[in-house]
């Protein structure tokens, strides 16, 4: 019952930022449900004990998810993404980097830094992949045809 509340509260988060990025109506539900897919998938990776691995894992299924409903909703896959990106920016963690900073933790500051720049990294990673095996995809399809 506790992962059905956190991706209902993840769902509810990404709803909201729709409004702020213009994105209505139907889009904005599917845009919604791939910020809870992704936090569904981030918490079933828990046994793996590695955050950074179930960061990535949830990226990946999140960018499937947005090129499959780009293509559903004729809509550029980049709407969806950005949205079902939202419950995993590690804002928690950039701000803890800073005030570890800012009060002269040099210790905290770079294990921090590190970690948030591994959980940035594995967000991006796991974009760039799958988008980079759609646009394959559709490159070998176009040579095919020829």
């Amino acid at each position: 019952m506790e992962i059905f509340w956190a991706c209902l509260w993840s769902f509810a988060a990404c709803a909201a930022f729709c409004f702020q990025f213009n994105i209505r109506g139907r889009t904005l539900l599917l845009a919604s449900l791939g910020g809870a897919l992704g936090w569904l998938v981030y918490l079933l990776c828990t046994p793996l004990q590695n955050d950074i691995v179930q960061y990535f894992f949830a990226t990946v299924v999140t960018a499937i998810y947005s090129e499959g409903m780009a293509r559903f909703a004729k809509k550029p896959a980049t709407e969806f993404q950005i949205i079902a990106l939202l419950p995993m920016v590690p804002g928690g963690g950039i701000f803890y980097t800073m005030e570890y900073c800012v009060i002269g933790n040099t210790s905290m500051f770079v294990r921090t830094g590190l970690h948030t720049l591994g959980i940035s990294g594995a967000l991006a990673i796991g974009v760039l992949l799958v988008s980079t095996a759609v646009r394959m995809i559709h490159i070998a399809r176009a040579h095919r045809d020829w």
